[in-house]
């Protein structure tokens, strides 16, 4: 199916020991309400998980939380093994409590955009939208 013919497909995972899951809560309930197809890991994910459930979902999209600080761990397996598993076409993004100059490293190692306080759900929804239209069918 063409791309612009079917919904985009997104993993939002809470990877890791932090147990705060309201903002991915929210942001599932937004891109759902995007009519976003949203699959919700639950929280205490490894890497490893996250990127096992990508694959089986075959998402577009994995859309972590990691407000543990983290994220300079985090983010660089996943985005590993998501390529270890011929995924390199997903797009990883996510939030959480990222610095700027930590966001700037994570992008040098494949992580999309990262979204830190105050962000609305618009800007996320958007930004993944804008990704999905321009990229090339995979398939």
């Amino acid at each position: 199916m063409p791309l612009a013919d079917r919904r985009i497909r997104v993993l939002v995972a809470k990877p890791g020991l932090d147990g705060h899951d309201r903002g991915a809560k929210v942001i599932a309930a937004a891109f759902r309400d995007a009519g976003f197809e949203v699959i919700y890991t639950g929280l205490h994910q490894t890497p490893e998980m996250v990127a096992a459930a990508a694959s089986q979902e075959d998402v577009d999209v994995v859309a972590m939380s990691v407000l543990s600080g983290a994220h300079m761990t985090l983010f660089p397996r996943v985005r590993e093994l998501l390529d270890s598993e011929g995924l390199r076409h997903v797009l990883l993004t996510g939030g959480g409590i990222i610095p700027g100059e930590d966001a700037a490293s994570l992008a040098e190692v494949g992580v999309g955009r990262v979204f830190g306080p105050g962000t609305t759900t618009g800007e996320a929804v958007e930004y993944i939208r804008e990704w999905f239209a321009g990229r090339e069918d995979p398939y």
